[in-house]
């Protein structure tokens, strides 16, 4: 009677820990963060950031999770040394005082017709809170990092002028798409490549 106790409690305990939630890593090197916006009205601009980095929380069987994103402000990138200079000023991201852009989550959604992801997003010091559009999830292994690798894209339009960036408004339009498209390791793998 104590082993099939024993067995049972054993067996329960496997079937809750493959059902844990797993940590995903944001890899830089397969993640891409743009933003796009109008340019005098009649064709669309779309630069991106170099430095992006975070983490993604997936429950595989309950479809849910949660992410923190971090963007390096200063690691903006237009193609352009003098514009990513004024992209850098205090009209823009002012990345000498607020140097990172952030994106927590703890609402993710990925069941039913829209997948979404819930949370805060933080530019140069004002919090609002925003939905991402979850237009793709895939986790499959990935033989480059032993692994397995999360894969994401995701979006959200914003108002610059909601962040203290409305200056030059007849330049740039107001409305501004976020685009992420997020590659994560599993934290596991990670972990194992580091020792």
């Amino acid at each position: 009677m104590k082993r099939l106790a024993l067995l049972t409690a054993l067996v329960a305990f496997a079937a809750s820990a493959q059902a844990a939630p797993e940590t995903y890593v944001i890899d830089n090197s397969q993640t891409v963060a743009n933003f796009s916006f109008s340019y005098l009205g009649m064709a669309n601009k779309t630069h991106k950031f170099d430095k992006t980095s975070g983490k993604v929380v997936f429950d595989r069987d309950a479809k849910t999770g949660s992410a923190e994103v971090t963007i390096d402000a200063a690691s903006v990138n237009t193609g352009i040394a003098l514009f990513n200079s004024q992209m850098q000023s205090a009209d823009f991201f002012d990345a000498a005082n607020y140097p990172v852009i952030t994106f927590k989550s703890s609402n993710m959604t990925l069941d039913g017709e829209q997948m979404s992801l819930a949370g805060n997003l933080t530019i140069k010091g004002v919090t609002k809170p925003v939905t991402l559009a979850v237009t793709r999830f895939k986790c499959a292994s990935n033989p480059d990092f032993q692994g397995d690798t999360c894969l994401a894209n995701a979006t959200v339009t914003i108002k610059r002028s909601d962040f203290n960036m409305g200056k030059y408004a007849f330049l740039a339009g107001n409305d501004v798409t976020l685009s992420l498209t997020i590659g994560a390791v599993r934290e596991q793998t990670v972990q194992l490549a580091s020792r």
